[in-house]
């Protein structure tokens, strides 16, 4: 039995390599802050994600 749960937090548990964190940081006025996790908006994130999908269920996947 596969969880829904995963899924649909999957996006919030695939961490951002220490090289591409810059790259989602961001300003408000409490400060600069960048995403240690995969942020929903970004231009690839669906298919890491699926890339990341693809891995986990190797075994499960015809």
């Amino acid at each position: 039995m596969l969880s829904l749960l995963d899924g649909f937090f999957g996006y919030n548990q695939v961490l951002v390599s220490k090289e591409d964190h810059l790259k989602t940081t961001f300003r408000t006025k409490w400060g600069t802050y960048a995403y240690d996790k995969m942020p929903f908006g970004l231009i690839n994130v669906g298919a890491t994600f699926q890339r990341a999908m693809d891995i986990a269920f190797k075994g499960l996947i015809n």
